[in-house]
């Protein structure tokens, strides 16, 4: 049987897997109960499996039966601060935590991938890695792992990486769905805080407002987008926090604000940063006041190699036929942690629809707490994982896989 038809074997339990860690959900990079629930699904396996030191991270080298490349294939295993409210029958026993973007499904895909792989050891030309990663939801769990090693774990440098995000809208269930160079958002956060005098409210001329400023400096931001950059290399710009003030009748000291920057260039993220930076400083002091601003690089932005881009559509193409891949259009503006891993190997990420309802573009998105995801298309990304490395591992690209396009 092929790999489509094996996967489709492990269905059942993959599904079983991933109900039982969507009810233990863990926030951050220290995931013990999920790190053991991999560990266990992982013993049976031939591989060398270590732990993180910093993070409750797993790497897994399964090595091949004959020399040659090295794969990595990824999926995060962290989950959120929201409360559950999708009603299902496996929903999560903690209140506050939800698997709710649903790397509940990315952890067991990669398992399924491991088990796939692990029965055609002898057949690999080369050694694939493993990476079941912590701390994706912006504690930078990437860059943890690439510190301890990742990258190297099967002793010679990671040629290759693929990773897989399920989506609970936008896209049909068990479509994939990709793009060449910028697939998601790079992500900034910028904190500001205006220093002012406060005093009674019924005397504002004896004070120095910091509300007024810090309001004036949320509308200037946002015609600063919209007029310092490319509408073609462009940047989105949310205050998602404002606090000032304890009473309607007292005027603060001062007031804060928190924004998140997404762009898609490092340029371009670096530049919003200065322009920020520089007009917060200059409202301020048209007001006769302080601030205090600064701006943090967060994630880089996930950008797919052109090559392994088509090499990965090609590959969908061809085991699942044409009509189960999309061309992304635009790319989108959530960010994601296995930037820092391309930002080093070449390779590609890709969308798999995993709507459980009738319509995507209805669909509660993920992050939601109303999030559902259909745990069926679990067989078919496990298998594309693991055809992905068999077809990279031999040597196999985009050129070489004639399925016709959609």
């Amino acid at each position: 049987m092929g790999l489509r038809e094996d996967a489709a074997s492990l269905q059942d339990e993959l599904a079983l897997l991933r109900r039982e860690l969507h009810q233990i959900p863990e926030i951050g990079l220290d995931l013990p109960r999920t790190q053991e629930r991999v560990l266990a699904a992982l013993a049976p396996l031939p591989l060398e499996i270590s732990t993180g030191t910093g993070l409750s991270s797993v790497t897994a080298v399964l090595r091949g039966g004959r020399p040659g490349p090295v794969v990595l294939l990824r999926g995060d295993m962290d989950a959120l601060p929201v409360t559950e409210a999708s009603g299902l029958p496996y929903s999560s026993r903690h209140h506050g935590v939800m698997h709710a973007c649903g790397h509940d499904l990315h952890t067991a895909g990669l398992v399924g991938a491991a088990r796939l792989l692990s029965a055609r050891r002898d057949e690999l030309a080369g050694d694939v890695v493993f990476m079941f990663q912590p701390g994706e939801e912006g504690l930078d769990g990437a860059a943890h792992m690439i510190s301890e090693g990742v990258l190297t774990a099967a002793g010679r440098p990671v040629d290759a990486a693929y990773g897989l995000h399920v989506l609970s809208s936008t896209v049909p269930r068990g479509v994939f769905s990709a793009r060449p160079g910028p697939l998601m958002a790079a992500s900034a956060g910028l904190f500001v805080r205006v220093v002012g005098a406060g005093g009674h409210g019924s005397t504002p001329h004896r004070t120095l407002d910091p509300i007024p400023v810090a309001a004036e400096m949320v509308t200037a931001l946002q015609a600063m987008v919209t007029r310092r950059f490319n509408v073609f290399d462009p940047v989105v710009l949310t205050v998602g926090v404002f606090q000032a003030g304890t009473k309607r009748n007292i005027i603060p000291d001062d007031a804060t604000f928190e924004a998140t920057v997404r762009s898609f260039s490092t340029a371009t993220s670096a530049q919003a940063g200065e322009y920020a930076l520089a007009l917060c400083e200059h409202i301020a002091a048209a007001h006769g006041m302080r601030v205090e601003v600064r701006y943090e690089q967060e994630y880089p932005a996930t950008v797919n190699d052109a090559d392994e881009y088509e090499f990965a559509a090609a590959t969908v193409r061809d085991v699942f036929g044409p009509d189960r891949f999309e061309d992304l259009v635009d790319p989108m503006t959530g960010s994601e942690d296995f930037s820092r891993v391309l930002d080093r190997v070449p390779g590609a990420y890709v969308f798999l629809g995993a709507c459980a309802g009738d319509d995507p573009k209805t669909a509660p998105s993920n992050h939601s707490p109303r999030a559902a995801f259909d745990d069926s298309v679990l067989a078919d990304g496990a298998a594309l994982l693991a055809e992905l490395a068999v077809r990279r591992l031999a040597g196999t690209d985009a050129t070489s896989v004639k399925a016709p396009r959609a």
